[in-house]
């Protein structure tokens, strides 16, 4: 089993549709939660309107490998283009260093 690890991804919703996703996103990490995959959170870009950060701390790889085979996850994710657009994923955020205690723990010294 491997330690939390993340995700993020910036979403665009599209017009008159950013309530209709937000929703539709609060129940979807609900699920997310629930199932114990990961934990998830939306950020607002203030000076960029229209962009939405998703940030997912993904449990274990074991959490992500269940959530990728699970039909639930799947109905939410052929949802998503109805409501908007991912612009960028990054899949795996390797962590380098954090001023607070517990964001980033353990990280090997590679010489940064």
């Amino acid at each position: 089993m491997r330690d939390p690890f993340r995700s993020m991804a910036i979403l665009k919703p599209h017009p008159g549709k950013e309530s209709e996703l937000l929703a539709y996103l609060r129940d979807f990490y609900n699920m997310m939660y629930t199932k114990e995959y990961s934990r998830d959170m939306v950020f607002r870009d203030a000076k960029q309107p229209g962009i939405l950060v998703h940030i997912r701390i993904w449990l274990s790889t074991e959490a992500r490998d269940s959530a990728v085979e699970d039909p639930d996850v799947h109905r939410y994710w052929i949802g998503m283009p109805e409501l908007a657009t991912i612009t960028v994923i990054y899949e795996e955020l390797e962590p380098v260093f954090s001023t607070q205690d517990g964001i980033v723990e353990d990280i090997p010294d590679r010489g940064v």
